[in-house]
C-alpha cells in the first residue's frame, strides 16, 4: 500500500498489490500503516514479505518492506527509520529493523535453535531476505537468496549471497555461524550493492530542443524501465498534451521490450 500527500511531488502513486499476502499478513501491514500514519508520515511504500522460509525462521511475527521515496525528491522518513526498513509485528506491536546492526541483534534476540541444514539455511535465506529490503530504494531487483551449508567439528556455517539483478549492481555475500546445538553465534556480510540510473529530471527533457539530450533522457528511463512508472505517472500528470504523448510513448517501449 501506499501513501499519498498533497504535496505535488507525491501525487502519483501507485498502488502495489498485496494479493500474495494472507489476510493475516495484511492485517499485520495495515498496523505499521496506522502506527505511520499517527506519526504523521507520507510518502511511503508497504510491502508484505511472505517468503516461506522467513516463516519457517521467525514463525511468530509478520514482517514487511518499508520504504520510503527517495526519487526524484527524498521524503524524510520519521525519527528512528531509515529510507528503508523491515517492519516487525506481532501481539499488535510495531518495531522496525533499520539497519544491519538492528537485523544482526533481532536475529540474536528471536532466532531459535537450527540444528540441521535445512533451518540454518532457512536462516541465513531470510538473513539475505532482510538484508536486501534494507537496501531496497524501489528500483533494484535482487535474485532469490542462495545459501550453502558446511559443518566443522564444533561449529556450523551458512554462506550464502544475493546479487543485483537490475537497479544497479553488486551483491550482498553473507557468512553465518552456528554452534554444535545450532544455537546462532554471528552473522557478517559484505555488501558491495550500488543504485544504478534514478529519476530526477528526465521525463522533462523528452521534447528538448538539444538531440543528445533528449536521447540521454530516453535512454535512462529505459534503463529504469518498469520501476520508473510512478515517476512517469507523476510528471504526466502536469505534463502539457505533447510531454504526455512523448512520456506514453517512451512507457510503451518500456511495455513493448519488456524492461
Amino acid at each position: 500500500m501506499i501513501k499519498n500527500t498533497t504535496q505535488v511531488i507525491l501525487l502519483s502513486f501507485v498502488v502495489l498489490a498485496v494479493t500474495r499476502a494472507s489476510p493475516a499478513w495484511a492485517d499485520d501491514c495495515d498496523a505499521v500503516d496506522k502506527f505511520l500514519e499517527a506519526q504523521e508520515a507520507y510518502g511511503y511504500v508497504i510491502e508484505p514479505i511472505t517468503d516461506d522460509y522467513v516463516g519457517r525462521t521467525f514463525p511468530g511475527p509478520s514482517f514487511c518492506g518499508l520504504i520510503f521515496r527517495q526519487w526524484p525528491i527524498g521524503v524524510n522518513p520519521p525519527e528512528g527509520l531509515n529510507y528503508s526498513n523491515v517492519a516487525v509485528v506481532q501481539s499488535g506491536q510495531v518495531s522496525f529493523i533499520t539497519s544491519e546492526s538492528d537485523l544482526r541483534q533481532f536475529f540474536v534476540d528471536h532466532l531459535g535453535a537450527a540444528p540441521d541444514a535445512d533451518s540454518a539455511k532457512d536462516a541465513g535465506r531470510t538473513w539475505l531476505r532482510f538484508s536486501s529490503e534494507l537496501e531496497q530504494d524501489l528500483f533494484f531487483t535482487f535474485s532469490d537468496p542462495a545459501v550453502e551449508y558446511t559443518t566443522t567439528n564444533d561449529a556450523a556455517i551458512v554462506t550464502g549471497r544475493v546479487i543485483v539483478l537490475n537497479g544497479g549492481t553488486g551483491s550482498i555475500e553473507l557468512r553465518m555461524t552456528f554452534d554444535r546445538d545450532g544455537n546462532f553465534i554471528d552473522a557478517r556480510e559484505r555488501n558491495t550493492v550500488r543504485a544504478g540510473v534514478r529519476p530526477i529530471c528526465q521525463a522533462t527533457k523528452l521534447l528538448d530542443r538539444d538531440t543528445i539530450v533528449r536521447r540521454m533522457a530516453e535512454r535512462d528511463i529505459l534503463v529504469m524501465g518498469r520501476p520508473a512508472k510512478p515517476y512517469l505517472d507523476q510528471q504526466r500528470a502536469k505534463a502539457r498534451p505533447a510531454l504526455k504523448r512523448a512520456i506514453d510513448r517512451i512507457w510503451q517501449r518500456i511495455l513493448d521490450e519488456g524492461r
